[in-house]
């Protein structure tokens, strides 16, 4: 398909269904691509893997898909739109190959493993003027959007104190992940990111003042621009509101439970938080603090896995392009840089 084919049929609402092509289809990328064949919105036009055997399995979530052998491949089948869930080192690049061949692009999280990719990237989305999106999944989940509710309404007053933790007990399972040349670094990137952003969004990305962090692998301390992963991390923001947020993140934490998640919000007039369940990757609970009692405002079933990817492609179905909005994922990525003191 020529770019302006793409152009038309990107910037049209009411035209054929975009057509996408997912690159890397492990077992994220593939729940990635039922959430949103679920929505009806998009046609999933191409696949492509390094392992025959994840490309087969993808393929019998759209069997009109066609199996193809690189990025390359899946932009010259003509696709609107590539969803990316490939090894950390690679997202930036393809990212902006995607974007500068005229496709929308959603990628799994690190969008670059520095501020400086990151931008790279945002750069080429408003070039291209792509609609851009990252799966900062926990953002979709129905307790965070509800203390996000609470927090706008000022119910809580002035908040002044956010305290964010992601305990995962068992740590990545693929090596590159070890690698902080391929994966830009250890739980700080894998976990921290989503609770730099939870901070950060809820509050309505207010300016970071200041950020120190400290980073810790098989327990002994790591220096600045640490050359292994870390594998436990503490750091704290100052906001320019005054905001305190502390944060902590970990993988195979001896916490005597799969996972720790949480993230709480406290205010002059009260406190929020968002916790999981009883250590589970997926059950949360939202609840409202007034003293000592306390309100359940939400609480488990919450399919909130695929949200953010049937979100994106909604989006891209109805002719969204390129969202300011994603500038955010720099100052994201530059906290994390200030974590790792570089």
């Amino acid at each position: 398909m020529t770019q302006v084919l793409l152009e038309e049929r990107a910037g049209v609402p009411g035209t054929a269904r975009p057509r996408l092509g997912f690159l890397g289809v492990g077992w994220i990328g593939r729940h990635r691509m039922e959430a949103i064949v679920g929505t009806g919105a998009a046609e999933v036009a191409a696949i492509a893997d390094p392992s025959p055997e994840m490309a087969a399995e993808a393929a019998k979530l759209a069997p009109g898909a066609e199996v193809v052998g690189s990025l390359d491949d899946l932009l010259d089948a003509g696709v609107d739109g590539v969803v990316i869930a490939t090894p950390s080192a690679l997202h930036a690049e393809q990212s902006i190959r995607a974007l500068e061949c005229g496709a929308a692009v959603f990628c799994q999280k690190p969008l670059g493993r520095t501020a400086a990719e990151v931008k790279r990237v945002v750069d080429a989305a408003r070039a291209a003027d792509r609609l851009l999106a990252v799966d900062l999944s926990y953002r979709f989940t129905r307790g965070m959007r509800r203390i996000r509710e609470v927090v706008d309404s000022g119910e809580l007053g002035r908040v002044y104190a956010v305290d964010l933790v992601f305990h995962n007990a068992y740590g990545p399972d693929k090596p590159w992940f070890y690698d902080p040349a391929l994966s830009g670094g250890g739980c700080v990137m894998d976990l921290g990111v989503h609770l730099v952003d939870l901070a950060l969004w809820t509050l309505g990305f207010p300016a970071v003042r200041e950020v120190s962090g400290k980073l810790f692998a098989g327990g002994e301390p790591l220096g600045p621009s640490p050359d292994r992963c870390e594998d436990y991390a503490v750091a704290t923001l100052e906001l320019e509101s005054g905001t305190a947020v502390r944060l902590a993140c970990s993988w195979r934490l001896q916490a005597g439970c799969d996972a720790v998640i949480s993230a709480d919000f406290y205010g002059t007039g009260g406190g929020a938080a968002l916790r999981n369940v009883n250590g589970s990757f997926y059950d949360f609970t939202a609840e409202r603090f007034r003293g000592t009692s306390r309100e359940v405002l939400v609480a488990p079933p919450d399919e909130w896995g695929g949200r953010a990817a049937a979100d994106w492609a909604e989006r891209l179905a109805r002719g969204e392009r390129f969202d300011p909005a994603a500038e955010r994922l720099v100052e994201v990525a530059a906290v994390l840089d200030g974590i790792y003191g570089r």
